[in-house]
């Protein structure tokens, strides 16, 4: 009796967990509505096109500002965003030491000048004996030993004053190297641009060779996008291609652009998307495009959708 009680209580939950479980399967399998995008998908502005992920560049590329030499900010000039025309200063660099050495390399050459005066007057001294000698009317009055003295001396001064003057020659050239020098430690701008950063405050240490830009500078006037290509569909995109540039996420903000350059390079591909799928060694061919900076609310470093139209994939198109 003890048995056949154990059994059904056995069979009995049995029973029960298969029911439970075929209740919990039944009830999670329901089908939800499926979530709104977040944004709509850029729409194909052709027929056939190759796209690809692009960052928004200055027309000049962006030109990392670096120093020439090691020393303590003494001003920064500009701020982030500020107009520049080529020459403009961007930062300079304490110039108390480089002040004291043109001082004294100005001294030097007001000495090397003194030099030369005095190298002068006794040339004409030595010039004015010789000549003496040589306008006596009776020449048996004055020795020949005398005269070749006389000649000597005269020679003799004549030659100190050619070194006066190479004195004063390299005083003057020590004293402009320095003066360039303080030039150099002025940096400015290269070319027309606008500040897109400003990485170094008065009062710290620059370095040549810094990992980091000091500051950043791009024309703006006109901006670029570098879009990456997957090699597998370079051949597709010819010079002069047509191309639209949408604000990545906001598909109704676009513009048109125009074919600048290819870089003809295929380089390894840097901004991953993170999709599974994608290859970390994928290689990729870089196209620039030109578009108005007017027409669109971007800014340089911003990530953007392009589409470029393509040749159509087809049998025996390559």
């Amino acid at each position: 009796m003890k048995v056949k009680l154990s059994t059904w209580v056995t069979s009995g939950l049995s029973l029960l967990g298969l029911l439970t479980m075929i209740t919990v399967v039944m009830g999670g399998d329901k089908s939800y509505p499926v979530a709104a995008p977040l944004a709509e998908p850029a729409p194909k502005p052709f027929a056939h096109v190759v796209s690809g992920s692009a960052l928004v560049e200055a027309s000049s590329e962006n030109i990392a500002i670096a120093t020439p030499l090691a020393g303590v900010v003494a001003q920064v000039m500009v701020k982030a965003g500020q107009k520049l025309d080529p020459g403009e200063a961007l930062f300079t660099l304490d110039t108390r030491q480089i002040d004291a050495e043109i001082a004294a390399r100005s001294a030097n050459v007001s000495v090397a000048s003194a030099r030369i005066e005095e190298a002068l007057a006794l040339q004409r001294e030595a010039q004015d004996q010789l000549d003496k000698v040589k306008n006596l009317s009776d020449p048996r009055a004055v020795s020949t030993e005398e005269v070749e003295r006389r000649q000597t001396a005269a020679q003799a001064a004549q030659a100190r004053v050619q070194l006066a003057r190479a004195q004063m020659q390299q005083a003057q050239a020590e004293l402009n190297a320095l003066r360039v020098e303080k030039q150099r430690m002025v940096i400015r701008a290269p070319v027309m641009s606008q500040v897109l950063q400003v990485n170094i405050r008065a009062g710290e240490f620059a370095t040549p060779g810094s990992m980091q830009p000091l500051v950043v500078l791009g024309d703006t006037r006109v901006l670029h996008v570098r879009v990456d290509i997957d090699e597998n569909d370079a051949w597709r995109i010819a010079a002069g291609a047509r191309a639209f540039v949408y604000v990545r996420g906001v598909s109704g903000v676009s513009a048109p652009a125009q074919f600048v350059r290819f870089e003809p390079m295929v380089v390894p591909k840097r901004n991953l998307s993170g999709a599974s799928t994608e290859r970390v060694d994928t290689r990729v061919l870089q196209v620039l495009f030109a578009f108005d900076a007017q027409k669109l609310p971007v800014y340089v470093g911003q990530q953007m959708d392009v589409f470029i139209e393509a040749k159509p994939v087809t049998a025996g198109a390559i």
